[in-house]
């Protein structure tokens, strides 16, 4: 990881379909480390799983940075810088979805090409959004900083500084910072293979999971959910 300040060069859309794209095309065509997208408006954004992320204009901070050289456990150290920007109360449930009152409050993609030497990482953070703008499906589950419009600029100044951090913690540093967020340890939890009690983060990041009828796994990727879905 270089040392250059993340945010700079910056563009600033009014409207794109995704940030992650535009940032990809500029890593690929040599974009410095720190290159920030920004968008008032993302018609396309996409989340993990394969989702679409969708926010009223206005009211979500939408962003993607080119990084050079990313760090193995990018995912977990973007998920606790934007912990760290949503307050003493956040928690993050694994890998990478912030939760704040037990709603998620933000979404973060990494996309790579590690034979490249970079990555993108995505993030939009529900700074000034109104649950109730949202589609019905999702007024139980989203939850927002309750900010106003006005406050956009001031937390992507604190979230720039918050990974700047974050990303410069060295593995054992970075995987005790992000153990003390972690909302899954000790709950019931099921994903496509099967069902355990959590177990906090490996050295590695994975999730551990004890498993319903003995013994131990470690999850390193996928969905998982609370309770028995």
């Amino acid at each position: 990881m270089t040392a250059a300040r993340l945010g700079r060069p910056r563009l600033h859309l009014r409207a794109t379909t995704s940030t992650n794209d535009r940032a990809r095309a500029l890593a690929a065509a040599g974009a410095p480390h720190g290159t920030l997208v920004t968008a008032g408006e993302q018609t396309a954004g996409r989340g993990r799983q394969g989702r679409t992320w969708s926010a009223p204009p206005g009211s979500t901070l939408l962003l993607s940075l080119v990084l050079r050289d990313p760090p193995e456990l990018l995912p977990l150290a973007a998920a606790l810088a934007v912990a760290e920007v949503a307050g003493d109360e956040a928690q993050i449930k694994w890998p990478n979805d912030v939760l704040l009152g037990g709603r998620k409050i933000a979404g973060i993609l990494a996309e790579g090409r590690p034979q490249d030497g970079w990555a993108v990482l995505g993030i939009g953070l529900n700074v000034a959004l109104r649950v109730e703008d949202l589609p019905p499906e999702l007024h139980g589950t989203a939850g927002t900083l309750g900010l106003e419009p006005g406050d956009l600029e001031p937390a992507l100044q604190r979230l720039l500084g918050a990974l700047e951090r974050t990303l410069g913690l060295g593995g054992a540093r970075l995987l005790e910072a992000y153990r003390a967020r972690d909302a899954l340890r000790g709950r019931e939890v099921s994903w496509a293979g099967g069902r355990g009690r959590a177990a906090g983060i490996d050295g590695e990041g994975r999730l551990v999971v004890e498993l319903s009828g003995g013994g131990r796994t470690a999850l390193s990727a996928g969905e998982v959910h609370l309770g028995r879905h």
